[in-house]
């Protein structure tokens, strides 16, 4: 949008969309806070809704070797915040015809897209807690407070809905989430993309985790990660309205003559 001459009427925009407002003396709101503050410590209520992004040595969380807690609002940090964990993320070196080149773990989109979808629907009646992202040596974790409210073996085919719809709806406007149901969808696909395990949706009793997994062969998964990649890989075609087939399976893991 063209930033109004009048300053009068860039207030009754902030003023209309809920970010700031005038009851007696001039106030921001919790979601003009969590958009945009410059300090989230400063809200009283908020400071614990911080993005908290943990970076361990190995596979388990005995040695963590370095924390950065996000100190913005969501909007002001978002594309700070994702390069910040991108450059943490493990690369896989490819050697190509005549060049090797460096390879992200994990899919960019596919991160943007987790954690995207943890800023938006999380919970935040849930106090004490926020958004999580932890970074082992053979997965990445994202957490968020809040169950969801559609279901997780309906997370592929279910119409979008929002918990926070106010805050869902700015950060689409500022292109940072599309609200179109379509997040977890990307995420399996780009996984498939790149021959990783599936993503592991969880459920706890007042949080939602998913991880993505470093590479794998076909051979060193599990049964339970064979099985989970089969189902997503299921979902994923029946979403597109495609047919899944053997063909499709082996392409998926990798099998292809």
């Amino acid at each position: 949008m063209a930033i109004p001459e009048n300053k009068d009427l860039i207030i009754e925009n902030f003023i209309s969309d809920k970010l700031i407002k005038n009851e007696g003396n001039w106030e921001i709101t919790n979601l003009g806070a969590i958009l945009f503050a410059n300090k989230l410590a400063d809200f009283e209520t908020l400071y614990r809704k911080a993005t908290r992004i943990i970076i361990y040595r190995g596979k388990g969380k005995t040695a963590a070797q370095h924390e950065r807690l996000g100190d913005r609002g969501y909007a002001s940090e978002f594309e700070a915040l994702i390069q910040y964990v991108n450059n943490q993320l493990p690369v896989n070196e490819v050697i190509g015809t005549a060049l090797r080149k460096d390879v992200p773990m994990y899919p960019e989109l596919a991160v943007r897209e987790l954690i995207v979808n943890a800023l938006i629907h999380q919970d935040f009646t849930i106090t004490g807690t926020g958004p999580t992202i932890e970074i082992f040596e053979n997965r990445m974790e994202i957490t968020n407070p809040g169950i969801p409210l559609i279901q997780v073996e309906r997370f592929l085919d279910s119409p979008p809905r929002s918990r926070n719809e106010a805050l869902a709806s700015l950060m689409r406007r500022m292109g940072i989430c599309e609200e179109r149901g379509s997040g977890i969808d990307k995420v399996v696909a780009e996984t498939e993309e790149y021959q990783l395990p599936a993503p592991l949706i969880r459920l706890y009793e007042e949080h939602l985790k998913v991880s993505l997994f470093a590479h794998k062969s076909l051979n060193d998964m599990t049964r339970e990660e064979k099985i989970q990649a089969t189902y997503m890989h299921a979902c994923l075609k029946y979403v597109e309205q495609d047919a899944m087939s053997n063909q499709t399976l082996r392409e998926r893991f990798g099998l292809i003559d």
